[in-house]
């Protein structure tokens, strides 16, 4: 009998492991958040982790990801790459290409 309990205590342990729920990976950085800018842009961000150093950012319905990383800005954050630059300050920002500087949206933030 003690052995069948053991037995379903080891069976019950490995199911928990499968769920992730000790698993620091798991954390809120997995949550992509939605902003709409002005121009109607959709921009959907998440931070890649905990000090919040780098962002992955997509754009309107795009499957395509861009991992910017903490630039120096004056005021706010800013994340950038050698494509795309993410300015936030507060709970809103703005977004543009680097190499033409074309805008794709200012006052984005959540709906």
């Amino acid at each position: 009998m003690k052995g069948v309990i053991a037995l379903a205590a080891l069976a019950l342990l490995a199911g928990c492991s499968n769920l992730n729920m000790f698993d620091s990976k798991a954390t809120p950085q997995d949550k992509w958040t939605t902003w709409t800018c002005d121009s109607q842009a959709q921009v959907v961000w998440r931070f890649t982790d905990a000090s919040h150093s780098q962002v992955d950012v997509r754009l309107g319905g795009s499957d395509q990801v861009y991992r910017l990383k903490q630039e120096p800005a004056a005021s706010g954050v800013l994340y950038s790459n050698a494509q795309l630059a993410f300015h936030t300050k507060g709970e809103e920002g703005l977004i543009y290409w680097v190499a033409t500087d074309d805008l794709i949206g200012r006052g984005c933030k959540a709906p």
